[in-house]
């Protein structure tokens, strides 16, 4: 069924069951899946593939050779009804690919306001938060979380499972197989603390004392005589009660593959 008058080539493929919200576009030779839902202004350029259970919010555009909901690349899958959820003005690059759920969680999700750039790849039960930019060629194995605001350059592979804090700078090419907690840039081989993010931090409006107490948590951290464990009571009894300082234990207390080294 579609609604409010979209826009479509008369070369392109649309199931008449696909839901399609008022002034979408769809190119020609873009092919759009029945069970498919797509929110109003969003574009679809020729080539691009949505499959059965896409959830695509509004003002988004698909570039040619994007596929959203493709079947899971996991053995695990048996074909069950799963999601794949992008939210509002999120754009999805050339050959880019967001894969939809498994078992596991259901549901594939990234957010409002992130731009994939080409080549990526989202995987299975992963949830990417808003405002996330993912360079050309990052690639995310299953069920990986990524916060708001993270910035991953390109070329990035992150092993399943891992977690990448809000507001974090990833250097291009870096291989991600631990935790990387929020507010800090990560680089080198292996990939190591590089720092706080204060350029990032100050385009989105912290505050210079916020800075400061982000990067004196940090200090006691990665740069004390205490390894990270130990470090923790040192944070909370020794440095101001802050959201930034709260939210950085935390994510190390929860993480489940423990957080990136210290840097050389």
């Amino acid at each position: 069924m579609k609604k409010g008058n979209p826009e479509i080539g008369p070369l392109a493929s649309v199931h008449p069951n696909a839901k399609l919200g008022r002034g979408v576009i769809v190119e020609n030779f873009a092919t759009i899946h029945g069970n498919v839902e797509i929110g109003e202004g969003t574009y679809i350029c020729s080539g691009a593939v949505i499959f059965p259970g896409a959830r695509i919010g509004a003002n988004c555009k698909i570039f040619p050779g994007a596929v959203v909901a493709g079947v899971p690349q996991d053995l695990k899958f048996r074909g069950e009804e799963t999601l794949a959820i992008i939210g509002d003005n999120t754009t999805i690059r050339e050959c880019a690919t967001v894969n939809r759920g498994t078992a596991s969680k259901g549901e594939t999700r990234v957010g409002s306001n992130c731009l994939i750039m080409a080549y990526s790849h989202v995987a299975h039960d992963c949830k990417v938060g808003n405002n996330v930019i993912m360079s050309n060629s990052t690639q995310l194995a299953g069920e990986v979380q990524v916060d708001d605001f993270a910035v991953i350059g390109g070329g990035t592979l992150v092993h399943q499972f891992c977690h990448l804090g809000s507001y974090v700078m990833i250097q291009g090419g870096a291989l991600i197989n631990k935790d990387i907690p929020p507010y800090v840039k990560a680089a080198r081989e292996p990939i190591s603390y590089a720092g706080v993010n204060v350029v990032g931090l100050r385009r989105h409006q912290f505050s210079d004392q916020q800075i400061s107490d982000i990067q004196e948590v940090y200090r006691y951290l990665y740069l004390s005589r205490w390894n990270i464990t130990d470090a923790i009571p040192h944070v909370i009894d020794e440095l101001p009660d802050t959201p930034e300082r709260d939210k950085i234990v935390d994510f190390i207390r929860n993480s489940k593959r423990g957080i990136l080294r210290a840097g050389i």
